[in-house]
């Protein structure tokens, strides 16, 4: 005859605890939808702002110049100076891959909510199937420039011992070594994603500001693309610091700036083009005179 009251004291005691922790789990939910929010806001002012993107390519040029300086300040030591760290293997090797499909899926989502047009959407995602050519292209052309300036060389105790082989192939079936002007195809790549993926997320500022759709998966899709750029900006200063020769470093990166220019400071505003990032998502102010 007791345990009526106690059972029903216990189911009243886990019922208040569902009900804390439901309340508990919608203010974490509150608050991670506000951060989510605020930095997104705050991510797209930021990169929206012309003079701050100007000032982006002048960070990049001092990253690259001046950042092997910082060699004689750091740990030789750290995970950062071994070719086989994490990054580098699973970032920097794979770099275009990350950036085709976070930014990918940004201009996807954005383009479409802002247009519902799928032949404007495949527009706009060609940017990316050209900077995959430019990539490649670039590729290759760094691996022609290593074969027309290099010779082979057997590694020997004493040095290395210079041989007759007449191109790369043959060189390295005979167990040799073939070395060459090596322009980094890490900076150069590097270098092209901060600048495309700046350049890209500069578009969500003026999305956001025309008042077009705007969930919390967009802009999670856009904070993930803030965070990819901040990890190549970082990416790109350790590669200076460590790898590569200093004009190899400097050479890979002006290819870089210099194929974002052809694309992106020239192409792009042609009408025989791919299109300019935001080109044709937003209505145009109309005029208030009257045209007789």
């Amino acid at each position: 005859m007791e345990r009526g009251p106690v059972v029903g004291a216990g189911l009243g005691a886990r019922a208040r605890i569902r009900a804390l922790l439901g309340c508990l789990v919608k203010v974490l939910l509150w608050v991670a939808s506000a951060l989510l929010y605020f930095g997104s806001e705050q991510a797209a002012r930021l990169l929206g702002s012309p003079c701050l993107r100007r000032l982006y390519h002048a960070w990049l040029a001092a990253v690259v110049i001046f950042g092997p300086l910082l060699q004689f300040h750091v740990n030789p030591r750290t995970i950062f100076a071994s070719h086989g760290n994490f990054f580098n293997i699973k970032f920097v090797n794979s770099a275009w891959g990350w950036t085709c499909t976070f930014l990918g899926g940004f201009v996807l989502l954005v383009v479409f909510l802002a247009t519902r047009r799928v032949a404007v959407t495949a527009r706009h995602l060609s940017r990316l199937v050209v900077g995959a050519a430019v990539w490649r292209g670039a590729g290759r052309a760094f691996l022609l420039i290593e074969d027309l300036t290099g010779s082979c060389f057997e590694p020997l105790p004493q040095g290395l011992l210079l041989h007759e082989l007449p191109d790369r192939r043959s060189c390295l079936a005979a167990g040799h070594q073939w070395r060459g002007y090596t322009v980094s195809s890490h900076t150069f790549l590097l270098t092209f994603c901060c600048l495309l993926m700046a350049e890209e997320a500069a578009v969500f500022a003026k999305y956001l500001a025309h008042g077009l759709p705007a969930g919390a998966p967009l802009r999670l899709v856009f904070l993930l693309n803030v965070l990819l750029l901040g990890l190549w900006n970082f990416l790109l200063l350790c590669t200076v610091i460590y790898f590569h020769q200093y004009t190899h470093k400097v050479v890979g990166a002006a290819v870089g700036t210099f194929a974002w220019y052809l694309t992106y400071g020239s192409w792009y505003h042609q009408p025989w083009s791919p299109g300019s990032p935001g080109h044709g998502l937003f209505p145009r102010p109309h005029s208030s005179r009257k045209h007789k």
